[in-house]
């Protein structure tokens, strides 16, 4: 069933008050005592493996809490799966996908490119999408009316820009080293050499950069639901692409993932990262 326009206009608008009260649990805690905590500790892995530090703050927690409050109240037969606090109702008619903090390495660090994201599904496909960095103040938001950016009171549609070749692009990825085995950082090495600039560490930030036109392509692996859910009715409403490294419909549990503006790009991308295809 296609949802009215009606319902998504209220369902816009309501990802707008779930970014607001997120944000309120969030930012009085960056670059603040936002009490750390190492959820890798204990594990015993390699200290190159990305999961052998894995942070999580009060910050993490608050935030993805008051958004799954707000939902609880406004629409109790919701379903919700979120980084923190795991799954409840994953099957219902409607789904939110949460990370609060995606980028909490940044968080941490104090730099403001991590940002919340809030996904939702219904009936089992990625519908409204929203990435939001409440400390610059800039909300992203996509779906099937439009992508547009709300910041300094104004909204403004957004859209991806043209990119006809891979020597044109500029990509991007988190943090090859951490987060691809052999393979794939071999996959992304090959891509980084055929493009013309390559940005590190922005994770979900660079999402939204794509949408907006100032970026080209963002290459990730190993990821949740979670960390990319947000971001395809975003991408799409945009005009640009989300794939897996085969170039196929990205599924419901994450993995490895490219989000592209042009499709020009992408198909020459593929090329190397259907190599290291899982």
């Amino acid at each position: 069933m296609t949802l009215s326009a009606d319902r998504l206009a209220a369902l816009d608008a309501f990802v707008i008050d779930l970014n607001k009260a997120s944000a309120a649990a969030i930012l009085p805690l960056f670059r603040a005592d936002h009490g750390l905590e190492d959820k890798g500790a204990g594990k015993n892995l390699p200290r190159e493996s990305h999961a052998a530090f894995d942070p999580v703050t009060e910050a993490d927690r608050g935030a993805e809490a008051a958004i799954r409050a707000l939902i609880a109240k406004r629409f109790p037969e919701h379903g919700v799966i979120g980084e923190e606090y795991g799954e409840d109702r994953p099957d219902a008619e409607f789904v939110w996908v949460l990370d609060p903090i995606d980028g909490t390495r940044a968080f941490i660090s104090g730099l403001p490119l991590w940002t919340t994201l809030i996904g939702l599904r219904h009936q089992g496909r990625p519908v409204l999408g929203s990435i939001g960095q409440p400390f610059t103040d800039e909300l992203f938001i996509g779906h099937a009316g439009g992508a547009r950016l709300i910041a300094k009171g104004q909204s403004a549609p957004i859209r991806v820009r043209e990119c006809a070749n891979l020597n044109d692009a500029v990509i991007a990825t988190t943090d090859p080293d951490a987060c691809f085995d052999g393979a794939e950082r071999g996959a992304w090495l090959q891509v980084r050499a055929a493009s013309k600039l390559a940005r590190l560490g922005c994770d979900a930030y660079a999402y939204a950069m794509v949408a907006m036109g100032k970026m080209d392509m963002v290459i990730e692996a190993g990821l949740k639901s979670w960390d990319i859910e947000a971001a395809i009715p975003l991408v799409e409403a945009a005009g640009g692409v989300v794939t897996n490294w085969r170039g196929d419909t990205i599924g419901p549990n994450g993995g490895q993932m490219v989000i592209s503006g042009d499709r020009r790009p992408l198909d020459e991308a593929l090329v190397s990262l259907k190599r290291s295809a899982k």
